[in-house]
């Protein structure tokens, strides 16, 4: 329970931290469609530990391989089965991990819940697991393309930082420019300093992630349940270390009355619009043809270097020195791991509405 996500496009991922590796089932891929390694390893790439001087310096190629659901370079319509071989485990490093809690991570609650973890890194809580969802939104994101869909994930804000508002959706190249992964330099440099700060002193910061999805059609997501916003909220808030989320104007948006808050409509270039986007794309659940806007907030690194109270299996007051190898900041390498969530939900509805609204569209 609990490792599967989507409907229509299914995944469902396994594996531990310090394994042998982390895998991931996708079902519901089309068939025909061309589909390889190099397809898939980009994203990975973009995940994987030990990009710069701001991440873990654990040392994983992350080289993803494709098990099954292909021939010949393409989709056969069967389960496609991915998966990434951990090469660079240093489980003794947790050992003290063993019969201690680590403050504001899963030990305790996973202890509770099954009566036994695995200890070593945290198992399967985890972020390595998140390779399984970004080698699946690979996948999402190559159907995507085919209706001309754009996903832009950046760093919005870390810690006091924030990134000024940006009108433009940034380039892919702009993003990539600094390892903070925020398009706006003057920003980035801060950030970058700040984060060097932290880890120095042995502790961590969080901050904000924005998505923009550009190219959606109107008619994706599904009223009450299954509205698209709800779904990305889930998607989202599955993720490591995510405490909240909001879609167009978000919380400030409580501060507006409805008159100023409202998207009215108006006609442009023979298409229904609305003159601001403040729904974020979505009304009623279901996408309007507006960019796809909402941000997600993430907490700062539990694991800090740093001796810190805790308990025992036992229940005793102890205390625990963090050790192992973590991001000071999570932020940058959540960017990817953003995208494919994101893509994956989309894809997921995309199918959902031609399977219950395309045959009946297409015979009127």
């Amino acid at each position: 329970m609990g490792n599967s996500f989507g409907t229509l496009f299914r995944i469902s991922s396994w594996g531990e931290s310090h394994g042998g590796g982390i895998g991931v089932v996708v079902d519901g891929c089309p068939p025909r469609m061309d589909l390889s390694e190099e397809d898939i390893q980009p994203c990975l790439d973009r995940r994987r530990p030990g990009q710069s001087k701001l991440t873990t310096p654990r040392d994983e190629a992350d080289q993803v391989e494709i098990l099954s659901g292909t021939f010949a370079g393409k989709t056969l319509g069967t389960p496609i089965a991915l998966l990434v071989r951990n090469k660079d485990a240093r489980p003794q490093a947790y050992e003290e991990m063993k019969t201690k809690f680590r403050p504001s991570h899963a030990d305790f609650t996973y202890q509770n819940k099954f009566g036994i973890r695995n200890h070593e890194g945290g198992g399967r809580s985890s972020a390595r697991e998140t390779i399984a969802r970004v080698a699946a939104g690979a996948i999402a994101q190559k159907f995507l393309s085919v209706d001309q869909v754009k996903i832009t994930t950046y760093v919005d804000r870390i810690h006091d930082i924030e990134c000024p508002e940006l009108e433009e959706v940034p380039t892919l190249e702009s993003i990539e420019a600094s390892p903070t992964r925020c398009p706006h330099p003057e920003t980035a440099a801060k950030i970058e300093s700040r984060i060097l700060e932290v880890k120095k002193a042995g502790d961590s910061v969080g901050g904000t992630i924005i998505c923009r999805v550009n190219g959606l059609p109107v008619g994706w997501g599904a009223p009450v349940f299954d509205r698209l916003e709800a779904d990305l909220a889930k998607a989202m808030m599955s993720l490591p270390a995510t405490k909240g989320f909001e879609i167009g104007s978000g919380f400030k948006g409580t501060y507006l009355k409805g008159s100023e808050h409202n998207d009215l409509f108006e006609e442009r270039e023979g298409k229904v619009r609305t003159k601001s986007n403040r729904s974020g794309g979505v009304q009623g659940g279901i996408s309007n043809g507006e960019e796809l806007y909402f941000r997600i907030a993430f907490k700062p690194t539990a694991t800090v270097l740093q001796v810190q109270k805790t308990v025992n299996e036992e229940g005793e007051n102890t205390e625990l020195m963090g050790r192992g190898r973590h991001d000071p900041c999570v932020l940058p390498r959540a960017v990817p791991i953003v995208e494919a969530m994101t893509a994956l939900v989309l894809i997921d509805h995309k199918m959902r509405h031609h399977a219950q609204c395309f045959s009946f569209i297409d015979e009127g």
